[in-house]
């Protein structure tokens, strides 16, 4: 039995009473510290039901660390909801896509990438939507669809690398850099085109590379992550060598 289906076995032992479902799931979460319990997150959001989800996916950050892991499980399973058609919780994952706490954020994600396992053109149907909205809306939607699982499917890669392109070009539409939604945003896009790129070479390679030609502090320094990720530099040495040295030094520091 792997972690996930273990901790599922748990949590459906702790269902009878709310207090001490909630208690296990604190004590269990590893918060606060720099990595919180995944595998649990997984499993509670596959075993409580709508009512659960709903409520800990709207409620309110406290003092308590682990509170915001409560809110994730909830988010996730909403994600869980979305893919058996219930779309109630669609309108709350959209909200906390620009929660200020990063945890909630990296929970509304996972929680599109769930549905995304389960019905990948309803998840990118959601993401293409959230990439025309604000800063952290096209984030959630880039991290939702930038990841390997789901990029296998080459019109779902295509799908990433659209959203990407629509992403990077908001951002160097924006006079207000310093804006930290948009440090949120940049810091995405610092990976994202290389998972894209490398899941769908022969359309992500021209379009990256477009971008590298462009002026401009920040996106030269998107560009340069994404050279430096390894994934990239093993699809094809040589091209990264070779936009490396036509990059030159990247301008772009912190917005």
């Amino acid at each position: 039995m792997g972690k996930i289906d273990a901790y599922r076995v748990a949590v459906r032992a702790h269902l009878h009473d709310a207090g001490d479902l909630e208690a296990y799931l604190r004590a269990e979460s590893r918060l606060p510290g720099p990595r919180s319990n995944l595998e649990l997150l997984a499993a509670a959001a596959e075993e409580l039901d709508a009512d659960w989800c709903l409520r800990w996916a709207n409620a309110d950050v406290g003092a308590a660390p682990s509170d915001v892991f409560l809110i994730s499980i909830g988010l996730v399973g909403l994600g869980r909801m979305l893919a058996v058609g219930d779309d109630r919780g669609l309108t709350i994952l959209r909200r906390r896509a620009g929660d200020g706490e990063w945890r909630v954020r990296e929970a509304v994600a996972i929680g599109l990438q769930r549905l995304g396992d389960a019905d990948s053109r309803r998840m990118a149907g959601i993401a293409a939507d959230w990439a025309g909205g604000s800063a952290l809306e096209q984030r959630a939607a880039m991290a939702a669809v930038c990841e390997p699982r789901l990029l296998r499917d080459p019109s779902a890669a295509l799908g990433a690398l659209q959203i990407l392109d629509r992403a990077t070009r908001s951002l160097m539409a924006r006079s207000d850099r310093r804006d930290p939604d948009l440090r949120v945003l940049r810091q995405a896009l610092g990976y994202g085109w290389s998972v894209a790129v490398a899941a769908l070479p022969a359309e992500g390679w021209p379009r990256f590379e477009a971008w590298c030609a462009v002026d401009d502090p920040d996106i030269r320094w998107i560009v340069a992550e994404n050279l430096r990720k390894n994934r990239l530099v093993k699809l094809d040495p040589a091209r990264v060598d070779r936009l490396r040295r036509g990059l030159g030094s990247s301008r772009g520091g912190p917005l």
